[in-house]
């Protein structure tokens, strides 16, 4: 189940608010004899966390949660930055627990997140021991959970519906996400020719459609730089936008 992107926290008794980490999505079952990691897109992730492994041999069996595995830097703030490029050198590689699907073989995605949330915190209770934890609720104003995400270094804030059911691979609007770092991503969708070019076109996406954003040039350094939006907009292919396009639909699929 996916988060929808919002520019703005809903607010009322029938959210329940989160940190948004920076990390890697992470499915962790447990059966009768061992422990398994997968990462949103079903790769093998338990040879990559050996420790998180390990440490999760530790929940009931016949267990299956959901969480993030983050990268924490010599401060204890969350750096994806190490995990992605530079593991080794983290202070601790952590995973959080935020959801559970199944408990000792019953399945408890046809019950409301608030149920699920207990069923998670029992387990918890009983499973003390890092690199695992708890992704706690938050109790605050939306204002005051922004402030203090901003002020450690969070991504964001997710807010869920505490009556929302689990359902697998949608991203259904009952989790959604506002980041509080108001980045934007970009695609490559050309290039204009050079040596090796003059700069590369990139674009944005707004729902399905790819839109023309900028040209960045080469020997600029990669800075910014806006031309002639209708010029440049004829560069992108009719196919490299299809292509951009239909691969985009494809991830949030898997």
């Amino acid at each position: 189940m996916y988060a929808r992107l919002v520019q703005s926290l809903p607010q009322g008794e029938e959210w329940l608010y989160e940190v948004k980490l920076d990390g890697y999505r992470c499915l962790v079952g447990r059966d009768g004899n061992s422990v398994t990691l997968w990462s949103r897109k079903e790769n093998l992730f338990t040879k990559q966390f050996p420790q998180i492994a390990q440490a999760c041999e530790r929940l009931p069996p016949h267990t299956f949660v959901d969480g993030e595995v983050v990268a924490l830097d010599a401060s204890g703030r969350v750096s994806f930055n190490l995990l992605q490029h530079h593991r080794s050198k983290a202070q601790a590689l952590v995973f959080y627990a935020f959801d559970v699907l199944i408990y000792r073989g019953r399945s408890v995605l046809d019950v409301p997140l608030y149920f699920r949330r207990e069923v998670l915190r029992k387990i918890f209770e009983d499973v003390k021991t890092a690199p695992i934890a708890l992704s706690e609720n938050i109790e605050a104003t939306p204002t005051d959970m922004i402030r203090v995400a901003k002020e450690f270094g969070f991504d964001g804030i997710v807010a869920k519906r505490k009556h929302s059911l689990y359902e697998s691979g949608r991203r259904t609007g009952a989790w959604v996400k506002y980041r509080v770092s108001r980045c934007q991503e970009f695609v490559i969708g050309g290039y204009t020719p050079g040596k090796p070019f003059d700069a590369l076109i990139i674009g944005y996406y707004e729902g399905d459609r790819l839109l023309y954003a900028a040209k960045v040039r080469y020997k600029e350094f990669f800075g910014v730089r806006h031309q002639d939006p209708a010029a440049d907009q004829r560069r992108y292919s009719s196919g490299t936008l299809a292509q951009l396009a239909a691969r985009r639909r494809s991830e949030e699929r898997a």
